[in-house]
């Protein structure tokens, strides 16, 4: 990508050749460091730091002053299209994102609209056109949106959830009001990241944090299939270069043939999967991105020196893998075993890249 200082991680995604692996943290933008959390404190609550451009912006942009990371990844949540959809977010302390509103039959359905991307959700585009101007082509930006049945089980639940009780019962029960759920969380999520994309993205990612919950026949059904509504709709090229679209189901090691044929570019793979039977599995289909136990950040610099070196062993030589986490990096995490991890990656991945 001409524009860009370092498209590593780009093509990775394309499984083009690269010097060596690309990484970059879910959840890299946050509370384990202390930067953030000061602006945190300053923004007053978690929905001003989200919604306020030049706030989003610098919490974006924090890690990658800290860290040779390959990619930022823009600062926001999944819960801003439920919420552009009337459904009124809120998070309490401790408990997580709650809504005031909640969908539990077809006339809530009906009552929903499709948000505009630049007019309800406006602070989401501003915020990305601002993050690539200051990124000034030193890395690609990342835009991301959650996956259509992650989206439901918030909306349907009213929150977050561990039985998903209420949104498996609308499953089982009342199917046909979740496929007109899905199907319009599906279009909106589309049009939102074709407007990220519009507005600077150069790759996007669907977060499918809860779809492992299902059953292999309502995953097909009520959550990739609307993965693939949504790939089948966005924009792959922009101004001449590849946009690369990442698919990531957590809990989702049973589907990865399934996840492939989408057409994406990449499957996120959380740590529950082990990367050289994920790759016999693919082949040359997608790039895979993960999947280190974001649990191994809490222990020591060797532990984590020898974690990588296992789980870029297994990947093997070639292209196509983005050194990442299995899932989002905690609080608690020193900062310096960030350093450690990135450090890492990219001296001892040089060897498979020769």
């Amino acid at each position: 990508m001409a524009d860009l200082k370092n498209d590593r991680f780009i093509r990775a995604l394309l499984r083009q050749p690269v010097d060596k692996t690309p990484i970059w943290i879910m959840r890299q933008a946050g509370r384990y460091l202390p930067e953030y959390r000061e602006v945190r404190a300053k923004a007053g609550d978690f929905m001003t730091l989200c919604t306020t451009p030049e706030l989003a912006c610098e919490v974006t942009l924090q890690p990658l002053r800290r860290f040779d990371l390959d990619a930022a990844i823009l600062f926001s949540d999944i819960l801003t299209i439920p919420d552009a959809m009337g459904l009124e977010l809120y998070f309490e302390t401790g408990e997580g994102p709650k809504f005031r509103k909640t969908i539990s039959g077809p006339g809530d359905v009906a009552n929903i609209g499709i948000p505009d991307p630049e007019q309800e959700l406006r602070y989401v585009m501003d915020a990305v056109r601002l993050i690539r101007k200051e990124l000034g082509g030193k890395v690609p930006l990342i835009g991301f949106a959650g996956s259509p049945w992650t989206l439901a089980t918030y909306m349907v639940e009213g929150g977050s959830s561990r039985d998903f009780y209420k949104v498996k019962s609308m499953l089982f029960a009342d199917p046909d009001t979740a496929h007109q759920l899905l199907a319009k969380l599906a279009d909106s999520i589309a049009g939102y990241l074709n407007a990220q994309i519009e507005a600077g993205a150069q790759a996007v990612m669907v977060f499918d944090s809860w779809g492992g919950a299902l059953t292999t026949r309502h995953y097909l059904e009520f959550s990739l299939a609307y993965m693939q509504r949504i790939v089948d709709q966005l924009t792959r090229d922009k101004d001449g270069q590849k946009i690369p679209v990442i698919l990531f189901t957590k809990g989702g090691g049973l589907w990865l043939q399934e996840l492939a044929a989408t057409g994406c570019d990449a499957l996120g793979l959380d740590w529950s999967v082990n990367l050289a039977s994920a790759r016999a599995q693919v082949g040359e289909r997608v790039a895979l991105q993960g999947n280190m136990d974001p649990a191994i950040m809490a222990t020591d610099p060797q532990t984590i020196q020898q974690e990588v070196a296992d789980i870029l062993a297994g990947f093997g030589h070639g292209s196509g893998h983005v050194f990442n986490l299995g899932h989002g990096i905690t609080p608690h995490i020193d900062p310096e075993n960030v350093a450690v991890l990135v450090d890492a990656v990219h001296e001892t991945s040089i060897q498979y890249h020769q």
